[in-house]
């Protein structure tokens, strides 16, 4: 089988390399590392941190994706998960530095470099508008950042977050996880991504975060080009890290899954390719669903990697 080079939107570091700390020749280490594994394509992913720690880092990815040479993978621009969540699925992030959000905030950290924001979009409801600002676009969001980032070229995507009204969203970010799960009565977001057909779906499909038969509801529900795999990494995937310090917590590594000290998943522990071996070999992987990613960022197709029939990467040309 061959496929194009992988693209990750959503991924916080490998390699003992955390994109919230990191400095920028790590960045571009990793990234020569990560093109050698098939993904050709990263949109390295900031948790919530501080204002000033949330610019630095943007900043330093930034700057290393200007350096980067032909051997290493593409910096397509910077993931915010954070900032804007609802404490009730916080998950493994700090809600100390959460901001309610508006375009005032969003503006404290605003970055032409940042393509993708993980946002709870009922927290807008919250928000007022913005006094002798424009009328929103989305009349039920007074404070219209939702507005605002669109017309920035910003991907929104629901995450950690309660609602099920998904109007002005693109997708939602790990679907099942830090959100409303399906309900028979009423609305969350879980249910309202499965039936809506213009919603992308995000899934870490890594055996730990989703079971099998929530996968098997997910690919059956949403319209095959829809799903978008990823892996949201930490960064003792591929390392020899057991323990770390992570969205203010300390991360414990079992070899299998990372939890913080209260049992909380604090993301996944494998790449992409990983988790399309994974798939792959429970015959639940089309291609299509490397071809979505591509579809949604509009990025023109680049590279190629050679598959063996256990999925297994054979070859990596780009």
């Amino acid at each position: 089988m061959k496929t194009p080079l992988l693209i990750e939107q959503h991924f916080h570091g490998c390699y003992g390399v955390d994109f919230n700390t990191a400095g920028i020749d790590e960045v571009l280490e990793t990234c020569q590392k990560l093109l050698k594994e098939g993904v050709g394509f990263i949109f390295p992913t900031l948790v919530t941190d501080s204002v000033e720690n949330t610019k630095r880092q943007i900043r330093v990815i930034k700057e290393a994706a200007s350096r980067q040479t032909k051997d290493m993978a593409r910096i397509c621009g910077v993931h915010l998960e954070g900032i804007f969540l609802n404490p009730e699925k916080k998950g493994i992030h700090d809600e100390k530095y959460f901001l309610p959000p508006t375009v005032e905030n969003f503006k404290l950290i605003e970055d032409d470099f940042i393509k993708i924001v993980t946002l709870a979009p009922e927290l807008t409801d919250e928000c007022p508008p913005l006094e002798g600002g424009p009328k929103s676009l989305i009349s039920r969001r007074g404070n219209n950042l939702l507005p605002y980032l669109h017309s920035k070229g910003i991907k929104i995507q629901a995450g950690h977050c309660i609602g099920g009204d998904l109007t002005g969203c693109d997708g939602v970010t790990h679907m099942f996880n830090a959100m409303s799960g399906i309900s028979h009565r009423g609305s969350s977001t879980a249910l309202s991504a499965l039936i809506n057909d213009n919603i992308y779906t995000e899934i870490i499909a890594d055996g730990v975060h989703v079971s099998d038969d929530a996968l098997k509801l997910l690919f059956k529900s949403k319209h095959l080009d829809k799903i978008l795999l990823i892996s949201d990494c930490l960064p003792c995937t591929h390392s020899e890290v057991k323990e770390f310090n992570f969205a203010g917590s300390k991360i414990y590594f079992d070899g299998e899954k990372a939890i913080s000290a209260t049992g909380t998943i604090a993301g996944s522990t494998k790449l992409l390719p990983d988790i399309i071996k994974i798939l792959g070999q429970k015959d639940m992987f089309p291609q299509q669903y490397i071809s979505n990613s591509y579809t949604y960022h509009s990025i023109p197709h680049f590279g190629e990697i050679e598959w063996d029939e256990e999925f297994n990467i054979v070859k990596v040309t780009y």
